[in-house]
């Protein structure tokens, strides 16, 4: 019995090993990780990074242009733009992942319920996910901005709701698939209950296709709260968010035009770089793009 151990572990790790050689292999794919790596980074020390303070007022210093003490400048409250920049990166970044992540829980259980018990549970599911996809995404999401209001916690609900959909029917297709499958009608036969199929067979499936959807949903999020600060039901001042710093420095374009440039350049970038990621992982998950 134990002799067997090795030999089932041997394709997992031989898989593993396949999957990081061909991502590391993806040269686009590296650039984008060391981008978000060192974007991760200078959010998580933008204290000692920066010596200037986010929040501080400086009348006298208002929309200063690029110097040696304000590398990016200063907006119109006389606050240096690098930093706010490097702050609006914890935000954006969070609002990037958390929503992403809910997004992709609740629209994996819901497309494995579907897919799995098929009739009217996959009716209703579908359907609701019919009536998410169709509504407009941004339209939907500053439907519950203005309904529960505008903080952090809120935007985390609105784009979930708007995520979840796109999960769920990716998910139940390769769960249809999967539940024809031999081995499931072998757990079937063995009277293994559905729900641990589902958690034990189906789930660990449907993994690579998660963390492709993933790594693509975080980009679409960070784009979704840049809109929705952007047209002010977002991140609320004196917090700070790129969408937010681009809907404030557009007024000061031609005065001051770092103020509204860089933190667009600062999203451009972060949505290719995550993009780049998904679509790396996408190659090197998909065995039949593989050599």
């Amino acid at each position: 019995m134990t002799d067997t151990l090795p030999q089932l572990a041997e394709p997992e790790a031989s898989f593993l090993r396949d999957t990081f050689r061909a991502f590391g292999g993806n040269r686009i794919a590296m650039v984008g990780l060391v981008f978000v790596s060192c974007l991760v980074l200078l959010a998580i020390l933008a204290p000692l990074v920066s010596p200037h303070d986010p929040y501080r007022v400086a009348l006298d210093d208002q929309l200063l242009p690029a110097s040696t003490t304000y590398w990016l400048g200063t907006d119109n409250f006389g606050r240096d733009v690098l930093t706010r920049i490097l702050y609006g990166a914890r935000v954006s970044l969070v609002v990037g992942i958390v929503p992403s992540l809910i997004s992709v829980m609740i629209g994996t259980a819901l497309g494995i319920l579907s897919g799995y018990f098929g009739g009217r549970t996959d009716f209703a599911i579908m359907r609701l996910a019919d009536m998410m996809i169709a509504f407009p995404s941004l339209l939907l999401a500053m439907v519950v901005m203005y309904t529960l209001g505008a903080n952090l916690f809120n935007i985390f609900i609105a784009l979930a709701l708007v995520g979840w959909a796109g999960v769920a029917r990716v998910v139940r297709a390769q769960t249809m698939a999967l539940k024809e499958k031999e081995f499931i009608e072998a757990a079937r036969a063995n009277g293994t209950s559905r729900m641990v199929i589902m958690a034990r067979h189906i789930f660990p499936n449907v993994v690579p296709t998660l963390i492709v959807l993933f790594s693509l949903s975080i980009p679409e999020a960070i784009m979704w709260e840049s809109s929705l600060s952007f047209l002010g039901v977002g991140v609320q001042p004196p917090g700070s968010s790129w969408g937010l710093l681009v809907a404030k420095g557009k007024e000061y374009l031609f005065q001051a035009p770092l103020v509204a440039i860089t933190p667009g350049v600062a999203i451009l970038l972060t949505v290719l770089a995550f993009n780049f990621i998904g679509d790396g992982l996408r190659d090197a998950l998909d065995p039949s793009l593989k050599d």
